[in-house]
C-alpha cells in the first residue's frame, strides 16, 4: 500500500515537471517570437504597418486671387461639385447611363463607355451646375459619387479679360496675367499625414490648416476696375456705332507708367470659355502690329525739336497740298502754303512731316524713334508681346524717311503707342509700363513689389511740354481732332487715319485704322488715352471715330478721379501761340511753377482726405529728399544723380498717400559750368 502511494506521488511529479517544461517551452517560443518581431524584423514591419494605415495625401494648392488696384476681386477660386465613379461598384452600367444622361445633358452612349470600364475611378463630369449635382444625389446610383473640386471664377464676367487671362481645368494659367504669373498663383502642392481606416478611408490628417504652400499668393493689378469698365464701355459703344471689326484701348498713369485700364473688342467671358473663339482672347493691344499713321507724327517732331533741326517758329512750305519725292507723289487732305510746326501738327500735313524728317536725316529719326521704344518690346507684364517693325534706317530709300516720319512703313503695338506717348507727358522719361504692382502671399505678407521703372530720357523736359502744348491745337478749333476737346480742361491729342498695308501689295483701299492718342490734362497730364478702331465702315476718319471716344473715356475718368476742371481751359478753344508760352516753360525749368503767383483763372487744388502736399524738394541732397518724402508717407522715384533740380508733381500738388514723386537730380556745376567732381 505504501509503495502504491509512492508510485502515485512519482507520477504527479512527473506531470508537473513536464506541464513546467511545456509552459516553459511555450514562453521561450513567444519570446523568441517576440523578439523576432519587436528585433530582428521591427523596421520592417513598422514600415508595412504605416503603409497600410497611414499614408501621405498629396493637398493640391488652392490658386490664389488676382484683384485690382483697391484689392477689389478680380479672378478667385471656388468650390464646386465634380461627380465621379467606381464603374467596379456600377451594378447596372446600362441603366445608370441611361439615368445619368438627361440629368448632366450627356450622351448616353459615351457615359455607358465609361461605366464599363476596367478601372475603379473615371470622371463621369466635372465641374457640373447646383441643379446638375442636385439631379445626381437624388438618382442615388451605388458607385457614382459627388466630390468637390477648385473652379476658376471671374466676378466681372469680361471685365478686364484680355490683361487676365484664364486657366485650364487643371488650374494651370493659359492666357495673360495668369499664363505670365502661373507660378506665383498656383502655390505648391502639400503632402500631409493621413489616418486611414480598414477601408482605407481618411479619418485624420495634421497639417493641413495652415499650410502657405497649399494656397497660391494674390496678384495686385494696377487696374483700376472703375476705370475699366469706362474704357470697355465706351469701345464698345464706338465699335458698335461705326460698325468697325475691332478695337482696342489703353489708359496709363504717364509718371508711373501703371497701366489703368486695357480693353479689347471683341472680347469673352473667362467663365464661359467655350462660347469664345481666338478672335475674341486675342489681346489686340500687345498682340496686333499695324501702322499707326498720322498719330506717329508727334514723335517725328519731338525729334525734329530736341535735335535743334527744326525750331519752335520755323516756317515749312507745305506745297499747296501736292509734293513729290523720288517719283512718289505725297498728299495733304488740306492744301496748305507756309506752316509752323504746330500748325503742321493742328493740319496733319503730310507733306510738313516729310520736310522736317529731311531736316532731321534718317539717322537721328532712326535714332529717337528707337528711344521712343519702337522696335522693341515694352516688357510689359504680359505674355507673348510683339515687338514692332522698324527697320534700320541703312534700309531706308529718300521715300522711305518720308513716310516713316508720318507713320507709314512702320509697325507698332498699342501699347508702344501708350508708353512713348507718356513719355511727352511726363516730361521726357520712357516708363516701363507696370501692370502687377504686388504680389501678396496667403496671409497677407508682401512677397514682392514692383516699383516704377524709368527707362530712360527720350528727349528734355522742355521738349516734351513744348510738343504737349502744340498738342493741344489739334483739339482747338481748326484741328482735326477737335471732337476730342474736353469742357474744362487742355486735351493734347494726334488723330490719325491709316489704310491699312496688304504687304508687297500696296494698301487696301477701303479698310482703315482710325485712331486719337493723347493726354489730360494737357498742363497736368493724369491719363494717357490710346484709342484705336480697326476696319469702321460709317466713317473711318480718327477724328470723328476716335476722338469722341477719348473724350468720353476722358470726361467719366477726371471725375471719377476728382480732377477738377482748371480755369477756362477747354471751354472756348483759342489757337495755340507758342512762341507766347516758351517764357511760361523757361519759368518752369527754373522751378517758379506757373499758377502759384495769382495767374488769373487758376485754381490750386485741395487736396483730399487720402492725399498730402508734395514737399518741396529743389536743392536737396538724395538722402534729404528721401527723407522729406518718407515724412509725408511718399515713395521716390529718383532719377540721376547730385541735387534735386525738378519733381513731378510739383511741390504743393496733392498726392495720394504712399504714391511716387519723380525727382529728377543733376550734379552739381562748379564755376565755369563745369560739373563738380
Amino acid at each position: 500500500m505504501a509503495l502504491f502511494g509512492q508510485g502515485r506521488a512519482l507520477w504527479v511529479n512527473v506531470r508537473i515537471l513536464c506541464l513546467a517544461a511545456a509552459m516553459l517551452g511555450g514562453a521561450a517560443t513567444v519570446a523568441h517570437g517576440a523578439w523576432d518581431v519587436g528585433v530582428r524584423r521591427g523596421e520592417e514591419l513598422k514600415a508595412l504597418a504605416k503603409e497600410q494605415y497611414i499614408r501621405r495625401i498629396t493637398v493640391p494648392a488652392r490658386r490664389g486671387m488676382i484683384v485690382d488696384r483697391h484689392g477689389e476681386e478680380l479672378a478667385v477660386e471656388v468650390e464646386v461639385d465634380s461627380v465621379y465613379a467606381d464603374p467596379k461598384k456600377v451594378a447596372n452600367p446600362m441603366a445608370a447611363a441611361a439615368a445619368l444622361a438627361p440629368a448632366l445633358g450627356m450622351d448616353e452612349a459615351l457615359l455607358r463607355s465609361s461605366l464599363t470600364s476596367k478601372r475603379h475611378f473615371t470622371w463621369v463630369k466635372r465641374r457640373v451646375s447646383t441643379d446638375e449635382a442636385g439631379r445626381v444625389r437624388a438618382l442615388a446610383i451605388p458607385g457614382v459619387e459627388i466630390a468637390k473640386e477648385s473652379q476658376r471664377f471671374y466676378p466681372g464676367r469680361s471685365l478686364a479679360a484680355h490683361a487676365l487671362g484664364f486657366s485650364g481645368l487643371d488650374s494651370v494659367g493659359l492666357e495673360g496675367v495668369e499664363l505670365k504669373f502661373d507660378a506665383e498663383l498656383r502655390g505648391s502642392d502639400d503632402a500631409v499625414r493621413g489616418l486611414r481606416d480598414a477601408r482605407g478611408r481618411v479619418v485624420f490628417a495634421d497639417g493641413v490648416f495652415g499650410l502657405k504652400g497649399v494656397v497660391g499668393n494674390t496678384i495686385e493689378l494696377s487696374i483700376d476696375r472703375t476705370l475699366q469698365h469706362i474704357v470697355e464701355r465706351e469701345l464698345e459703344a464706338t465699335i458698335h456705332a461705326f460698325e468697325a471689326k475691332a478695337g482696342h484701348v489703353v489708359m496709363m498713369d504717364p509718371y508711373t507708367g501703371e497701366i489703368l485700364a486695357l480693353a479689347n473688342w471683341p472680347t469673352y467671358n473667362p467663365n464661359t470659355l467655350s462660347a469664345s473663339g481666338q478672335p475674341e482672347r486675342r489681346n489686340r493691344a500687345v498682340l496686333d502690329v499695324f501702322e499707326p499713321g498720322s498719330s506717329f507724327k508727334v514723335f517725328t517732331l519731338a525729334a525734329a525739336l530736341n535735335s535743334g533741326a527744326v525750331r519752335p517758329d520755323d516756317m515749312t512750305f507745305c506745297e499747296n497740298g501736292r509734293y513729290e519725292i523720288s517719283g512718289v507723289k505725297i498728299h495733304d487732305d488740306h492744301p496748305d502754303g507756309w506752316l509752323t510746326p504746330t500748325q503742321c501738327l493742328k493740319r496733319s500735313s503730310n507733306i510738313c512731316f516729310a520736310k522736317l524728317a529731311a531736316k532731321l536725316g534718317a539717322e537721328r529719326l532712326y535714332h529717337y524713334l528707337r528711344r521712343f521704344g519702337f522696335g522693341d518690346p515694352t516688357h510689359v507684364d504680359l505674355p507673348f508681346e510683339m515687338r514692332g517693325v522698324l527697320h534700320h534706317f541703312k534700309k531706308w530709300y529718300d521715300v522711305d524717311l518720308a513716310t516713316v516720319a508720318f507713320g507709314q512703313g512702320v509697325g507698332v503695338t498699342d501699347m508702344q503707342m501708350a508708353a512713348a506717348l507718356a513719355s511727352l507727358a511726363n516730361g521726357g522719361m520712357l516708363m516701363r509700363p507696370l501692370l502687377v504692382r504686388r504680389i501678396v502671399g496667403p496671409e497677407g505678407e508682401a512677397v514682392r513689389s514692383f516699383a516704377p521703372e524709368a527707362k530712360r530720357r527720350v528727349v528734355s523736359r522742355y521738349t516734351a511740354r513744348l510738343v504737349a502744348d502744340m498738342m493741344t491745337a489739334v483739339t482747338e478749333e481748326g484741328g482735326t481732332g477737335v471732337e476730342g476737346a474736353l469742357s474744362g480742361f487742355l486735351v493734347a491729342g494726334k488723330t490719325g487715319t491709316a489704310q491699312k498695308s496688304e504687304g508687297s501689295r500696296g494698301y487696301h483701299e477701303d479698310k482703315w485704322v482710325a485712331s486719337f492718342v493723347g493726354f489730360v490734362p494737357a498742363d497736368k497730364p493724369r491719363l494717357v488715352i490710346t484709342v484705336f478702331i480697326d476696319e469702321p465702315v460709317i466713317s473711318h476718319y480718327g477724328g470723328s471715330v476716335a476722338a469722341p471716344t477719348l473724350r468720353r473715356i476722358a470726361d467719366q475718368s477726371l471725375r471719377y478721379l476728382g480732377v477738377p476742371p482748371r480755369g477756362n481751359a477747354g471751354a472756348s478753344p483759342k489757337p495755340v501761340q507758342v512762341a507766347a508760352k516758351r517764357t511760361a516753360w523757361d519759368r518752369e525749368e527754373r522751378k517758379e511753377p506757373a499758377g502759384r503767383e495769382g495767374d488769373a483763372g487758376v485754381t490750386e487744388t485741395e487736396p483730399g482726405s487720402n492725399q498730402v502736399r508734395a514737399p518741396e524738394l529743389a536743392g536737396l541732397t538724395m538722402k534729404a529728399a528721401m527723407d522729406r518724402l518718407a515724412q509725408a508717407g511718399l515713395r521716390p522715384l529718383f532719377l540721376g544723380t547730385g541735387i534735386a533740380a525738378e519733381q513731378v508733381p510739383p511741390a504743393g500738388d496733392p498726392v495720394d498717400v504712399g504714391g511716387f514723386v519723380q525727382v529728377n537730380f543733376q550734379p552739381v556745376l562748379a564755376q565755369g559750368g563745369a560739373p563738380s567732381p
